[in-house]
């Protein structure tokens, strides 16, 4: 399947920003993280965000933002892990671009994702494994699921072969 935008996809602590980067470097193509545009415009971190404003707040700027990204080509996008769950996003990056599903198993999602304020929707465990399963099935309807346990290298080379480059 040719494209000439992929969005990664998946839940947080999957690699999105890190499998991004790698694919544009190889495919020699622009590389937006979605929470990291959403930092710099809002001039403070995303828990933060969600401290004073509120997770509502928050999902308006990245739909904002993934609205704004969407007209790029030769663009690698990583979404933030609720980006795709929502979906008229869902249906944006699907209709414009190539949604890779990075697939992490809870144990590993628990592991990389400390329950600390960094990441504000992992503080608490039972609600955390509850969104990792209300989000799988929005997951599911990405154009290609990848196990984000593999290496970076062999995620690349799998999405770059499946995309036919």
């Amino acid at each position: 399947m040719r494209t000439d935008a992929l969005f990664l996809v998946g839940f947080m602590g999957a690699g999105k920003t890190t499998v991004a980067r790698a694919l544009g470097r190889r495919l020699g193509w622009r590389v937006e993280d979605i929470d990291e545009l959403i930092e710099a415009r809002e001039r403070c971190s995303v828990a933060d965000i969600f401290a004073t404003r509120g997770e509502p707040y928050f999902r308006a700027a990245e739909r904002e933002v993934l609205r704004r990204l969407i007209p790029l080509r030769h663009a690698v996008v990583a979404t933030g892990g609720g980006t795709y769950a929502d979906a008229d996003n869902r249906s944006l990056i699907n209709a414009h671009g190539v949604a890779i599903w990075l697939d992490l198993p809870l144990a590993m999602a628990v592991e990389r994702a400390p329950s600390d304020r960094h990441r504000p929707l992992a503080v608490d465990r039972a609600q955390f494994e509850a969104l990792y399963h209300a989000r799988q099935l929005a997951y599911q309807q990405a154009h290609l699921r990848l196990d984000a346990a593999s290496p970076v290298e062999e995620l690349v080379e799998r999405t770059l072969d499946w995309l036919g480059y």
